[in-house]
């Protein structure tokens, strides 16, 4: 009977240090994960290097700056300071279409889709103009980019203004529809949409308060982010792929002017390249060296507060190599800027 109870009282102390020790090794497990997790978050493993491998970069294709206007800088921003940025971005590979001899077959076929049938007049040697054979408007087409813009005379017809034009929601839905119809709704231009209303006055679009007063709605459809990075372009407030949208209830009625500069950008091919940072950025725009996408209301001699600065990709309204990373700054009164993110030894000439 002793020898059974020494042996119950083995194996339970066995049971009882088996638990403690499994304990051990799971507290163990948890301690040592955190205090990995917390070293890594205060002492982040450095990026690897930049692969810069497609060499030299072509500079970035902004509009022609009319700016001529002097402004003095200074940075307000809501944490008074710049912002953490990393040290590299991605610059992705941006293919060129090439003419072939069914670029005019093809763009025939869009231009049928989009309601402008018949034989087209050449303008150029890429460019075409096609009209309606039911209503005045004309869509001149770049054959083989893609790029067209369409205009409807409201001098001969006025009849698809006559009607409340769509709500922006529904107008920037119809626009999507009408490029898609003709299969050149890209998949990539799902950022955010923004739209104005428009009122007919002395002959030209102006702002309209409201849906009610307007004669017509424009919407913007903006390229989506890339690496979490939103698309900017030429003209903050406006897209590079817009339409002006009636309520007519014909199709060909209903866009009465657009325009379509959208270039592709290959997702798959990319390099990272080492980036300025905000400070650096910061220093090209107070020496005039940053392009100026709206001056706002600031006039002459003004000192304008910068209240935001981030990266952002610029999206080219004519074709380029290389979608590529721009630093943004937003101040007072409607004013943006943009800066190359990319460091300038690797900027061709």
């Amino acid at each position: 009977m002793t020898q059974l109870t020494q042996i119950a009282i083995t194996a339970r102390k066995i049971v009882r240090y088996s638990i403690y020790f499994i304990i051990f090794l799971t507290v163990g497990k948890i301690l040592l994960d955190l205090s990995v997790n917390i070293y890594r978050k205060i002492f982040p493993a450095p990026p690897p290097p930049p692969t810069v491998k497609f060499g030299k970069l072509t500079k970035i294709q902004f509009p022609t700056n009319a700016v001529t206007t002097k402004l003095t800088y200074t940075l307000e921003t809501p944490d008074g300071g710049f912002p953490q940025e990393p040290n590299q971005a991605k610059v992705y590979f941006m293919p060129k279409v090439s003419a072939n001899l069914l670029s005019l077959d093809a763009a025939k076929e869009r231009a049928n889709a989009m309601g402008f049938g018949g034989d087209p007049v050449q303008v150029s040697d890429t460019i075409y103009k096609f009209k309606s054979r039911d209503f005045p408007t004309t869509m001149e087409m770049n054959i083989v980019t893609g790029v067209f813009s369409i205009s409807y005379d409201l001098n001969a017809d006025r009849t698809p203004i006559e009607n409340i034009p769509p709500v922006p929601e529904v107008g920037a839905s119809s626009y999507r529809s009408f490029l898609s119809g003709a299969s050149i709704l890209p998949n990539d231009l799902t950022g955010p949409t923004s739209h104005d209303f428009l009122k007919l006055s002395a002959g030209k679009f102006v702002t309209a308060l409201s849906l009610s007063e307007s004669n017509a709605v424009k919407v913007n459809l903006f390229r989506k982010s890339y690496d979490n990075l939103p698309s900017m372009t030429g003209n903050p407030n406006e897209a590079n792929v817009w339409a002006i949208l009636t309520g007519a209830t014909t199709k060909t009625q209903q866009v009465i002017a657009a325009e379509y500069h959208y270039f592709p950008v290959d997702e798959s091919q990319y390099s990272t390249y080492p980036i300025k940072t905000p400070e650096a950025a910061f220093a090209e725009l107070q020496n005039g060296q940053a392009f100026i996408a709206n001056l706002g209301v600031n006039k002459d001699g003004d000192s304008l507060k910068i209240r935001r600065v981030y990266l952002a990709y610029f999206d080219p309204e004519v074709e380029s190599e290389f979608y590529q990373p721009i630093y943004v700054f937003e101040g007072d009164n409607g004013f943006v800027a943009y800066d190359p993110a990319v460091t300038l030894n690797y900027y061709g000439q």
